[in-house]
């Protein structure tokens, strides 16, 4: 297990780190699984002995229920591991039982700590943009959070790249404690974050967990061309993420993804944790499981290395294409590319290449 610097903290943090979202199984959760205790301190200790030092939850994941299973099934290991929980989605009827207000946020994290079993938590992060309160509002609850020990660091999750600046800019003017990370979603067949996100991430020194990096199941290989995923699976179990874009293109990125592991005798997913954990920008993975075998393959990917040919294919197969303004300065020849955007502008070039060669019709 290699491990990352996380963002412009002084923290490192391996590569893959675990997921509760199968934790716990109720409220809609059920077709995520339904990992107990007994299970999930199994889970950790396979975690723990292959290196991983990072744990990813949130109140949201089983309405709480996952949080409490994290915490009991941590046991006396809990000092021993980093600790990540977020706050911010609505768990119940009342209005100021969501969102990022000082009231919500400040009450949110001591709830978390008491179902934790914990006395504070490494990184705290918010589970998406709130578009009502106010940024400044956001940061002096955090601010209060750190100065309290109850959190150590703090992060986001799901913002716009403008929502992010806009936080790290009023933090800085303000002087309050700036978000160390940026949990996302990015997979082969989800690659919109390199428009923003990612050189966001890299320019700015924050870092970048991928939550999804198998595409909520789609991309472990239960989903093939010409057969559908097995029952019991969060994909036959009609699970609403994530979002296809194209199933014929996403297809053909599992396809090659399949052929690339024939090639080296393993799974659709780990060649897919393989292929992303080394992309630009990117901190960790959070990887879940719901027994024993998917975890170990899934912790296997840290010690798969493709080759540049495979790396390219997977690359070629699931390359977006150029949106405005990226393609408007390919064309226009312009000098000067920020190193924050250079790898992802470049593979863009390529296409744009590409297309420029081909004959008009």
């Amino acid at each position: 297990m290699h491990y990352r610097q996380l963002g412009h903290s002084g923290l490192l943090v391996s590569e893959l780190v675990f997921g509760t979202v199968p934790f716990g199984g109720r409220d809609s959760f059920e077709k995520c699984g339904s990992v107990d205790v007994p299970m999930a301190r199994r889970l950790f200790d396979i975690a723990f002995e292959a290196g991983v030092n990072l744990i990813d939850t949130a109140d949201l994941y089983s309405h709480g229920l996952a949080e409490e299973i994290t915490g009991k099934a941590l046991g006396s290991k809990r000092n021993d591991i980093l600790l990540a929980s977020k706050a911010r989605s609505p768990l119940d009827d009342n209005p100021n039982n969501s969102g990022a207000s000082r009231y919500h946020l400040i009450r949110a994290c001591e709830a978390s700590l008491k179902r934790l079993n914990t006395d504070h938590l490494d990184l705290y992060q918010l589970h998406n943009w709130d578009g009502l309160t106010p940024i400044e509002e956001t940061l002096e609850a955090l601010d209060h959070l750190v100065k309290s020990g109850k959190i150590r660091y703090f992060g986001t999750s799901n913002f716009t790249a403008w929502q992010m600046m806009k936080t790290l800019g009023k933090a800085e003017l303000h002087g309050t404690v700036k978000p160390i990370t940026q949990q996302i979603y990015y997979t082969p067949e989800s690659r919109e974050a390199e428009y923003e996100l990612l050189p966001l991430g890299i320019d700015q020194s924050v870092g970048t967990l991928v939550w999804g990096p198998m595409g909520e199941g789609l991309l472990t290989g239960s989903t093939r061309r010409g057969q559908q995923p097995p029952a019991g699976t969060r994909q036959g179990n009609d699970w609403p993420e994530p979002y296809v874009h194209d199933r014929e293109r996403a297809l053909d990125i599992i396809e090659t993804m399949a052929e690339v592991g024939e090639q080296h005798g393993v799974s659709v997913a780990r060649v897919c944790l393989a292929w992303l954990k080394d992309r630009p920008g990117i901190t960790s993975l959070i990887v879940g499981a719901r027994n024993e075998q998917q975890l170990q393959d899934s912790l296997a990917a840290a010690d798969l290395q493709l080759t540049p040919e495979q790396t390219q294919r997977i690359e070629n197969v699931s390359r977006r294409q150029p949106l405005y303004p990226y393609w408007h300065r390919v064309i226009a020849g312009m000098d000067r590319i920020d190193p924050a955007e250079q790898p992802f502008l470049d593979e863009q070039r390529q296409t744009l290449e590409a297309r420029k060669d081909k004959p008009r019709a």
